[in-house]
């Protein structure tokens, strides 16, 4: 199977597990720690091999002790797991020693150098001291950190505070972050846990904002705070989460998403051990849960709450949340024809390219548009029709389209707010876990998930989500779900019983032989589908884009 024709799984076979090694302290009260790192390790479904780098005394209440282990110990370790258990993942911890930190690095450095085709991603939690306050190793430590670890880091995961002492200065987490990534980190996250009211983040008393910085994204992750005594091993859980999402092929922002998923259900389920903070504990099916899913939000006066955003209104509801069949069509000629044949939504989607091959030919492109979308408008309200005009967002506030289509790229150049003031209903695509929190943070009217299956229409680094995706989706997200790409009648109906409200069809209609019988086919299999059983989602959605660990055998879609 060529890298092109990869498809991820849900979850791998027993056999077929990822390795990551978590090289951290012990804590002899279970919390924290290794023994934190091994409990997401498993909830994650992959294997988890431990290197001890510190030992520490420590119960719920206090950390008596803290003993980093010699070099050679470490380095011992770390030849035995190499032998034998090669990592996809490397994730650190308290490494509690600049010669611990070396340690690692010439390991790091001589894994990839063995293994070319599919170097191993590092994800360092760089922690600065104990829960006691006590420093770990000074400025030693954060030295070898900076020169050591940081270069050849895939994600590092510090806490606010931790960030500003690595880059010796403070500033705000976007500042912190690019100084990070500018330092040689290839992305990066700032958690807020340590945020407190009147202090760094206003906004921290009430929610858990975390700073994104990937190459894919960059953007706050926004999640109500959950307000429980027992925390103990939060830091921990979350960057062992993202080390196992990596290892499941999962790009770096789509780590951070789902390490962020775990980690709050791990706060919720956190529970009393002892007489002090009690240990956080995940739950399987956490990424099932809908309120595990943050918003990915641009700025903070983007948040649910804030004064601006209290002047924003949500996007309307569908008048039909039931969609049923959703042809995608590029003229009004076509809106008028399947409009005609019974169809009740429909998207117009005159390309940038149409209209400047148009005007390449000395037709006036803006006219033609306007003429087009005036006809579709036209066409849809005398039948009481959903027609969506895709990326003119401007022309179709112009004609009183009833709504717009946007792709993300387009969430950087729409005025939402003046679409929002409007009352047009919005639609928006996705093809990720982080395209989705950006997605979800809008309140849009739907949320189109793909490509479901391969599509000949653009070209896409995204591999196909699959039917499993797509049922993942309809279960997690609040807004109806449309699956779009590569649709035929058994599709069409599949995708139903996964729980998508519309199914969206491009060439399936307008290159068929016969369109209306395709439309009348196409429409009887969806009728179909919400009679048949539905489908169980899968409990996290496959990757769809590859990430930084190389992942060698996929199961088919």
């Amino acid at each position: 199977m060529t890298t092109s024709d990869a498809r991820p799984s849900p979850l791998p076979s027993s056999a077929a597990r990822p390795v990551v090694w978590s090289i951290a302290g012990s804590d002899s009260g279970g919390g924290a720690g290794i023994q934190a790192d091994l409990r997401a390790f498993g909830l994650m479904g992959v294997h988890g091999c431990t290197a001890i780098a510190a030992v520490t005394a420590q119960n719920s209440v206090a950390v008596t002790h803290i003993e980093a282990l010699s070099p050679e110990v470490l380095d011992a370790q770390l030849a035995a797991l190499a032998a034998d258990l090669p990592p996809a993942v490397i994730k650190t911890g308290m490494l509690a020693s600049a010669d611990n930190v070396r340690v690692v690095a010439r390991w790091v450095r001589a894994l990839r150098a063995q293994y070319p085709q599919s170097p191993p991603a590092l994800v360092v939690d760089p922690v600065r001291r104990a829960s006691t306050g006590a420093e770990l190793g000074g400025e030693a430590l954060r030295m070898a950190l900076l020169a050591e670890l940081l270069p050849l880091a895939t994600l590092i995961k510090p806490n606010e505070a931790e960030a500003a002492w690595l880059v010796g200065r403070s500033g705000t987490p976007p500042e912190l972050a690019t100084d990070l990534r500018r330092r040689g980190a290839g992305a990066v996250v700032i958690t807020g846990g340590d945020a407190h009211p009147g202090t760094g983040t206003p906004q921290a008393a009430q929610w858990s904002l975390d700073w994104l910085d990937t190459p894919q994204a960059h953007g706050w992750l926004v999640l109500p705070r959950v307000d429980t005594p027992h925390n103990h091993g939060t830091g921990c859980t979350f960057a062992s989460a993202a080390a196992a999402a990596l290892a499941r092929g999962y790009c770096e922002a789509d780590a951070v998403v789902i390490a962020k998923m775990l980690s709050t259900d791990s706060l919720v389920h956190g529970y009393a051990a002892g007489r002090g903070a009690g240990p956080v504990h995940a739950q399987s099916g956490f990424a099932l849960q809908p309120a595990r899913l943050p918003l990915l939000v641009p700025a903070l006066d983007r948040l649910p709450g804030h004064a601006v955003h209290a002047g924003r209104p949500a996007f309307p509801a569908l008048t039909q949340a039931w969609m049923g069949l959703y042809p995608v069509v590029d003229s009004a000629d076509w809106v008028e024809r399947t409009l005609a044949a019974g169809v009740r939504t429909v998207q117009l989607r005159i390309k940038a390219e149409a209209l400047d091959a148009l005007a390449a030919q000395g037709i006036d492109a803006q006219a033609y548009l306007d003429e087009q979308i005036a006809r579709s408008v036209q066409a849809a309200r005398a039948v009481q029709a959903q027609l969506f005009i895709n990326d003119h967002w401007q022309a179709a506030l112009s004609h009183g389209a009833y709504g717009v289509h946007l792709g993300q790229e387009d969430l950087f150049s729409a005025d939402l707010d003046a679409l929002r003031r409007s009352g047009i209903r919005l639609g928006l695509s996705t093809h990720s876990y982080w395209e989705v929190c950006r997605a979800h943070a809008e309140a849009p009217s739907y949320i189109a998930c793909g490509p479901i299956h391969a599509t000949v229409t653009k070209d896409m680094p995204w591999w196909p989500q699959g039917p499993g995706n797509l049922a993942y989706w309809s279960a997690v997200l609040d807004e109806p779900v449309v699956g779009i790409a590569g649709m035929d009648e058994a599709r069409s109906l599949e995708a139903v019983r996964c729980g998508a409200q519309g199914v969206a069809v491009l060439r399936g209609i307008t290159h068929a032989a016969d369109p209306e019988a395709a439309i009348a086919g196409l429409a009887q299999a969806i009728e179909a589908g919400r009679g048949s059983p539905p489908l169980a989602p899968p409990p996290l959605a496959r990757p769809t884009l590859r990430g930084p660990v190389a992942v060698d055998v996929f199961p088919s879609a």
